[in-house]
C-alpha cells in the first residue's frame, strides 16, 4: 500500500508546481472543486486495485475479511484525508470577516503547500489503526446525510433562480419558454414513473413496498403542482416541476440499489451495468452540486455571506488620520469584506468527502458482490428519506411565507 501511495504522490506532486501555478484568486473556488474531483478518483482507483495491497499491511488485516472489507477501508482512509483537510481549513476560516485578514490569502493561495498537506494526511490515513476508521465511519454516515440535506437546498435555491431570472425578464417569450419546459419536466416525471412501474414491479409477484414508493413519488409531484398554484401561495410551476423530475431520480436511484436477489428488482440482470450508471450519476451530482455551491457562494454578497462582515457599498474607512496622507494610507487599508463564507465553503466539502465515501462503499452494508457500489437496504431507505425529504422542504418554502409572513423564504 505505501508503495502504491509513493507512486500517486510522486505523479501528484510532479503536477503540483504547474497547476498552483495557474491558479488565480478568481480560480481559487474551482481549484478545490477540482482537488475534490481528484479524491474521487483516488477513492476509485484504490477501491479497485488496492484490496490485496491493505490485506499485507498488519494494522489493517484482519482474520475473517471479504474483499469488500479492504475495498471499503480504502475508501473511508481516502475519505478521511479528505475530510480532515476541509475541515481543518473550515476551521481556520472561521471569522474572516474581510480582505485585510491574513487567512484570506491562506484561503486563495499557498496551493503547493495544500496539495502537499493533502497528498501527507491522504497517506498518513493507512497509518492509522482500524478502530479510527470505524470510528469516522459512523460518522460519516451523519456527514452524508447533512450534505444530502444541504445538496437539497441547493437544488431549492437553484430553481427559484432560475424561476425568477426568467419572471423578471417580463416578456411573453419568457413566460412561454417557463410554461413549455414546466410542461415537459412533468412529463418526463411522470414518463419516467411509468417505466419505474415496469423495471421494478415485476409481474407474478407481490412488490407493494415497490409500488407505494413510486406511487408516493407521483402523488408528490401531483402534490407540487397544486400547492404551487393554489391562488394563496402564489407559486410557480417551474420549481415544481423540476423538483418533481429530481424526486424521480431519487426514487429510481432509491429502487436500483436493492439487492441483487431481491425479486422486485427487474434489473438483477443488468447489475454490473446499473450499479455503475448509478455510481457515476450519484458522483456526477455530487461533484456538480459541490461546484454549484462553490459558485453561487463566490457570486453573492448574501448567499452563505458572514452575518457580521461588513457590507460591500460601506465607504467609511475604518481608521481615520488628521492629515491627507494618513488619509491615503486608511483608505488603501479600508477592508474590503469578503463575499461568502470561507469556513461554511470548506464544510462543504468536509461533508461533500463524507458523503462520496458512502457512496462508493454502499453505505458500508454488506453487499452480494464486492463489485457493485451503492447496493442495500441502507442505501435504499437513504434514497427514499431524502426524496420524502426534498418533498417536505419544497412544500415548506411554498406555505412558510403564510404560516410566517414576516420572514423571506427563497
Amino acid at each position: 500500500m505505501s508503495c502504491l501511495a509513493s507512486c500517486c504522490a510522486a505523479s501528484t506532486c510532479g503536477l503540483c508546481s504547474t497547476v498552483a501555478s495557474g491558479i488565480s484568486r478568481k480560480s481559487a473556488r474551482l481549484a478545490y472543486c477540482g482537488l475534490f474531483g481528484l479524491s474521487l478518483i483516488v477513492s476509485w482507483i484504490l477501491r479497485e486495485v488496492g484490496a490485496p495491497l491493505l490485506e499485507k499491511l498488519p494494522w489493517i488485516k484482519s482474520s475473517n475479511q471479504t474483499k469488500t472489507w479492504y475495498q471499503e477501508q480504502a475508501v473511508l482512509r481516502v475519505s478521511l484525508g479528505n475530510f480532515l483537510f476541509f475541515a481543518i481549513l473550515a476551521l481556520i476560516m472561521i471569522g474572516v470577516k474581510d480582505q485585510n485578514d491574513r487567512r484570506d490569502s491562506w484561503h486563495h493561495g499557498g496551493w503547493i503547500a495544500k496539495m502537499v498537506i493533502w497528498i501527507l494526511l491522504v497517506i498518513l490515513m493507512f497509518f492509522l489503526p482500524n478502530v479510527v476508521i470505524t470510528v469516522y465511519e459512523i460518522l460519516s454516515k451523519f456527514g452524508a446525510g447533512m450534505f444530502l440535506l444541504v445538496q437539497v437546498i441547493i437544488l431549492l435555491d437553484f430553481t427559484h433562480s432560475w424561476n425568477d431570472a426568467w419572471v423578471e425578464k417580463d416578456e411573453q417569450k419568457w413566460y412561454i419558454a417557463l410554461l413549455a419546459v414546466s410542461i415537459g419536466c412533468y412529463l418526463l416525471a411522470f414518463a419516467f414513473s411509468g417505466i419505474l412501474f415496469i423495471w421494478f414491479n415485476p409481474s407474478g409477484h407481490d412488490c407493494g413496498l415497490n409500488v407505494f414508493f413510486i406511487v408516493m413519488t407521483m402523488v408528490l409531484a401531483f402534490s407540487f403542482g397544486i400547492i404551487a398554484l393554489h391562488p394563496a401561495v402564489n407559486g410557480s410551476l417551474l420549481p415544481a416541476s423540476v423538483i418533481s423530475v429530481y424526486c424521480a431520480y431519487v426514487c429510481y436511484t432509491g429502487l436500483s440499489s436493492e439487492p441483487r436477489d431481491y425479486v422486485c428488482n427487474g434489473l438483477h440482470n443488468k447489475a454490473s451495468a446499473v450499479s455503475l450508471s448509478t455510481l457515476i450519476l450519484g458522483m456526477l451530482t455530487t461533484v456538480l452540486s459541490v461546484i454549484y455551491s462553490a459558485l453561487r457562494a463566490g457570486s453573492s454578497t448574501t448567499f452563505l455571506s458572514p452575518p457580521s462582515s461588513p457590507k460591500a457599498g460601506t465607504k467609511k474607512p475604518l481608521l481615520e488620520g488628521d492629515d491627507v496622507e494618513e488619509g491615503k494610507e486608511t483608505k488603501e487599508k479600508e477592508a474590503r469584506p469578503v463575499s461568502y463564507s470561507y469556513s461554511f465553503f470548506h464544510l462543504i466539502f468536509a461533508l461533500a468527502s463524507m458523503y462520496s465515501a458512502m457512496l462508493l462503499s454502499g453505505w458500508t452494508s454488506s453487499s452480494d458482490s464486492s463489485d457493485l457500489v451503492d447496493v442495500g437496504w441502507t442505501s435504499v431507505w437513504v434514497r427514499i428519506c431524502t426524496e420524502w425529504v426534498t418533498a417536505a422542504l419544497y412544500v415548506w418554502t411554498l406555505v412558510a411565507p403564510l404560516i410566517i409572513p414576516d420572514r423571506e423564504f427563497f
